[in-house]
């Protein structure tokens, strides 16, 4: 089975609380997720490493 990533696995990844990412989704900044199991949001590791490189605070120039 593929991994995928819950909130809580996001944040531990960037280093902040779920409910940061929850925020980051509800204002349209985290990428729709890859998958919904039970109604939950779900993301492939590639899909959150994709999003965590282009974040503006991450770009490097």
């Amino acid at each position: 089975m593929t991994e995928l990533w819950s909130y809580k696995d996001i944040a531990a990844h960037i280093k902040v609380q779920p409910d940061t990412v929850r925020s980051y989704r509800k204002h349209g900044l985290l990428p729709p997720p890859d998958r919904v199991q039970g109604g939950k949001p779900y993301w492939y590791p590639d899909t959150v490493r994709r999003w965590v490189a282009a974040r503006p605070s991450n770009r490097r120039d």
